[in-house]
């Protein structure tokens, strides 16, 4: 029976070596873009949590999958080219140079994006 996974550290020790720098470095980019989210585990992947989940990433076979859900697709969809992409999906090849400073931008753009969604659910509930 597989245990249940914890931790982000848990996550990447169980991880093939060649995968870990790579989780661990997007996991440092991640805390430097959003410091005050939490680090958490969700849908046996590690996550980031700020006003609502930010991002989630993951080591699969041949990549490792970030996840910054449709509005961080979308907002960069014109630098992600050359990239493997689904609607709220973005696909790294291991093989390849991890982006990590437009994964810091897209991290920032969520947690400004989850910011407008508070603060216009307070708008309107200040209308009613």
């Amino acid at each position: 029976m597989e245990s249940k996974i914890k931790d982000i550290d848990s996550y990447i020790a169980m991880q093939p070596e060649n995968f870990r720098i790579a989780l661990q470095k997007i996991r440092e980019t991640i805390q430097n873009a959003a410091p005050d989210a939490e680090e958490i585990i969700s849908y046996s992947m590690p996550a980031f949590r700020y006003l609502g989940i930010l991002v989630y990433f993951a080591g699969f076979k041949t990549h490792i999958g970030f996840f910054p859900t449709a509005g961080g697709i979308a907002a960069f969809k014109d630098e992600l080219t050359g990239y493997e992409l689904s609607k709220g999906t973005l696909r790294l090849p291991i093989s390849k140079p991890i982006p990590l400073e437009l994964i810091g931008r897209i991290v920032k753009y969520r947690v400004a994006e989850n910011q407008s969604k508070v603060e216009a659910k307070v708008k309107s509930k200040k209308k009613e």
